[in-house]
């Protein structure tokens, strides 16, 4: 059998697999985030070990005599993250999270200081990438940076208490703005730029690669062999991409989760920072991908939901009755709840409802958040057309596949096919089952099948135009908002 582990901001799945790619068991543990500031988003590291240990004891109740089967383990995790320890390998402060945006001067700064990061890196300089963090650690917290001996990422930390190795791939090294995208390296001038140099920094090995071994002792207390393999895995979103099959050039997917990503595997390295496209490494090998990333995508209608109290069911529910007109008619949302990245780049911007008058019951409301989150897909989607990227039709995965209603809206939207898949686990945890699985000497061809199609959902021209109406709306709000804020 063959175990994955993903790495979440709200919580921690692990995930079986048999020979056969079948699944035998999963479950997930809870995850809270700490925000003692404003636009600080951080976590302890130890509670992400202790839900994994509390995963390990859980899964091998359910696995019974099976359990000893395990043959590798594969890993996900959130991207960016910044895990800093001393010398003795200790925790100096709680991980900066992928979604804290308190580094946004640093960022100035870092495009200032190394005006090769674009091209070396493919990536804009934004808060959530972990260089900017760092250098906002030096400004701020002097004495924590002197005290740094390695920077780890999230899912690396627990493959460091897994193993006690220092490991990290190039998937998720990518997301750091310190690696040498085109060429699978640290770049030693962009370190140099952020005070740190390649001694602070894991070794790298691709994704679906053999990273380490279990240590001997947390196998034993695990009930496992110290044979089993742990392969380099992933960041999420490329390692989602392992779980619906998205392993050739063109394959894309919407992963509707906290955040909203559009991702399409790319043959070469196709950095397109100007717009605020995020170009990193696949975990297979001679592979790059590319993506557009919103900050709030799911979470806006749990933040919707909480606001208004009701289930998301429910609502969804209530939003499917709507006629046309009434969506016609509905306010606009903007979903920039936590700022945004693609294409904006603008850590400011801030959400809002336009357009509110006494028939704004909840269901329309509701369906502006939908139809908000949409847009700012569609966003991402024009913004990678127009840096040449082709895309024929997206997956869809994350908790926003569950819903038909958003399915088709996204369809009519992006005015591309959109499909679901059955089974429904598509995500960073059967991504990384299956990266176990090809660092244990599984052919790729036989593991990353893709999964079988729910239901395609395609575009109706008639609404398509009626939704770009309203999608040039959208824009127009953003825009003013922003000269007001510049004012």
């Amino acid at each position: 059998m063959y175990l994955g582990i993903d790495l979440g901001t709200s919580e921690v799945k692990a995930l079986i697999v048999d020979e056969n790619g079948a699944i035998v068991a999963s479950h997930s543990a809870p995850l809270t985030i700490q925000r003692p500031q404003p636009h600080w988003s951080e976590q302890a590291p130890q509670a992400w070990w202790e839900a994994t240990d509390y995963l390990m004891a859980t899964l091998r109740e359910k696995c019974g005599q099976h359990w000893s089967a395990i043959k590798a383990i594969g890993l996900s995790g959130q991207m960016h993250g910044a895990v800093l320890l001393d010398d003795n390998d200790e925790v100096i402060r709680p991980a900066i999270l992928w979604n804290d945006t308190r580094s946004a001067q640093e960022c100035v700064e870092l495009e200032d200081i190394a005006p090769e990061l674009h091209q070396v890196a493919g990536n804009l300089a934004m808060p959530g990438f972990t260089a900017p963090k760092l250098l906002w650690v030096r400004r701020h917290e002097p004495d924590n940076f002197a005290r740094i001996a390695t920077v780890l990422l999230p899912k690396d930390y627990l493959r460091y208490q897994m193993t006690g190795k220092k490991i990290s791939d190039m998937s998720d090294a990518a997301g750091t703005l310190w690696l040498d995208v085109a060429r699978r390296d640290w770049s030693d001038a962009l370190l140099d730029k952020c005070g740190l140099s390649r001694r602070h920094m894991p070794a790298l090995v691709e994704g679906c690669e053999v990273s380490a071994t279990l240590e001997p002792q947390l196998a034993a207390r695990w009930g496992l062999n110290p044979s089993v393999l742990v392969a380099g895995g992933g960041g999420d979103n490329a390692v989602s991409a392992i779980g619906v099959g998205a392993v050739s050039p063109g394959d894309a997917f919407i992963s509707l989760g906290t955040s909203g990503v559009l991702f399409v595997v790319t043959e070469a390295y196709r950095p397109a920072p100007q717009s605020a496209v995020h170009a990193f490494c696949h975990v297979l090998p001679n592979l790059w991908h590319q993506m557009s990333v919103m900050l709030s995508a799911a979470s806006c209608l749990q933040w919707f939901c909480r606001l208004v109290g009701v289930t998301e069911n429910a609502l969804l529910e209530e939003i499917a009755q709507l006629s046309e007109e009434e969506k016609a008619a509905a306010p606009l949302f903007l979903p920039y709840l936590s700022g945004e990245r693609t294409p904006h780049n603008d850590p400011d911007a801030g959400g809002m409802f336009w357009g509110l008058n006494h028939a704004s019951q909840r269901a329309l409301m509701g369906y502006a958040v939908l139809e908000g989150v949409s847009f700012g897909m569609a966003d991402g989607l024009r913004v990678l057309q127009e840096s040449g990227t082709r895309i024929e039709q997206c997956s869809l995965v994350g908790g926003g596949a569950r819903s038909p209603f958003w399915a088709q809206l996204l369809a009519d939207i992006l005015n591309l096919p959109v499909v679901t898949h059955k089974g429904g686990e598509t995500g960073g945890a059967l991504g990384a089952a299956r990266l176990a699985c090809l660092a244990a000497g599984k052919p790729l061809a036989a593991v990353c099948e893709k999964p079988e199609i729910f239901r395609t959902w395609r575009p109706e021209a008639v609404r398509h135009q009626r939704l770009m109406t309203r999608y040039a709306q959208f824009n127009a709000l953003y825009v003013n908002d922003l000269n007001y804020r510049k004012h």
